[in-house]
């Protein structure tokens, strides 16, 4: 009921705060036999972790992971997966201005309404440091889809602000990704992102944008109907994610403009295969995969603690102004690009596991 743990048969709990001792995760349903270490993992965590770009927080954690359980002889046993990283540079000292009062756009004060109090340390357990242990529990999820099935999954940043980039989801590779600091695969577009984010970060500002994720290989048949639809979880996945505001499948919002001789994907036989000329449907089809390409966008807002002033109030109901200070990203969105990955990666094996166990 706490709603610390996502999956039905591969099952992954995080934990840990922003400002505590460790953030950590317990895989559990993990099939035995797969080989995977913690330098793998780790790859994975270096592309979100802080500290790795001029345009990312200041915060020199370098989120080293450890596995201390369900892994023998580089294997996996099938036994519960613990992970940790130790939170080593903390600074809480950065937050005391602001333990008494609710930042604006900010989690401090939906927490103290359910909990009756809150770990104002760098947000406790609503900051994005969290997402260490999906990312960690993800790189073992992508490790199984990639190795069993030659599954691909790939997600870029294809929008910051209004600015916005053209691209061949069927040419895009992990290196052109990887190769720019903002992670968008076109570089000049990069450039202009890149520009953008750095005006918002002098100005004391932030800003938002949009994530494309698309997922190579994925056999038809994935998925449940009605309420546990492959796209409805991919939904929950993602809108689960620090500051996501919106998420869309295939043609998604788009679509509401076409009519429906536009939209259906015709299908036609190739190599004795059934695929469709074009893909509005996002590779799913009444709730299941069809076979083709998933691909989805993901919006995320722009970041709500910012060093520009603003009015709030205070935990005794007072009109108060609030500079932040502390250490904070201006825009997450290239380190949120490994965080949409893991996801995708815990919504598809998971439903890859409850398939085989329907379909012995």
């Amino acid at each position: 009921m706490a709603g610390n743990t996502f999956g039905q048969l591969f099952k992954v709990t995080t934990f840990g705060e922003s400002h505590g001792g460790m953030v950590g995760a317990v895989v559990d349903g993990c099939p035995p036999g797969l080989e995977i270490s913690e330098g793998e993992i780790q790859k994975e965590l270096d592309r979100r972790r802080p500290g790795q770009s001029s345009i990312s927080t200041p915060r020199k954690e370098e989120d080293v992971v450890k596995i201390m359980s369900g892994v023998f002889d580089g294997k996996t046993t099938g036994t519960p997966i613990l992970l940790l990283a130790v939170n080593k540079d903390v600074r809480s000292e950065d937050y005391q201005e602001m333990k008494g009062l609710f930042r604006p756009g900010h989690a401090d004060f939906t927490y103290e309404a359910k909990y009756g109090f809150r770990d104002w340390r760098g947000s406790g357990r609503a900051s994005a440091r969290e997402t260490l242990a999906r990312v960690a529990a993800g790189a073992i999820a992508k490790k199984y889809l990639s190795q069993k099935f030659g599954i691909t999954i790939l997600s870029f940043v294809e929008q910051i602000g209004v600015i916005k980039a053209n691209i061949d989801l069927n040419k895009v590779t992990t290196q052109d990704i990887e190769s720019s600091i903002v992670r968008c695969p076109d570089e000049d577009t990069a450039k202009k992102m890149l520009s953008l984010i750095e005006t918002a970060r002098d100005e004391g500002d932030s800003i938002g944008g949009v994530i494309l994720g698309a997922i190579k290989n994925v056999p038809a048949g994935l998925g449940e109907p009605v309420f546990d639809k492959l796209n409805a979880d991919l939904g929950k996945a993602m809108l689960s994610i620090n500051a996501v505001k919106g998420f869309e499948i295939g043609s998604g919002f788009a679509g509401a403009k076409m009519k429906g001789s536009q939209h259906n994907d015709a299908f036609y036989i190739e190599n004795n295969l059934i695929k469709t000329r074009t893909n509005y449907a996002g590779g799913v089809l009444g709730g299941i995969s069809n076979g083709q390409t998933i691909y989805f966008r993901v919006a995320f807002k722009p970041v709500s603690t910012i060093k520009k002033e603003q009015n709030t109030v205070s935990v005794d109901t007072k009109d108060i102004t609030l500079k932040a200070n502390g250490r904070h990203d201006c825009c997450v969105l290239p380190r949120a690009v490994p965080i949409v990955d893991a996801m995708a990666a815990l919504v598809i094996i998971d439903h890859y596991l409850r398939h085989k166990a329907q379909n012995l």
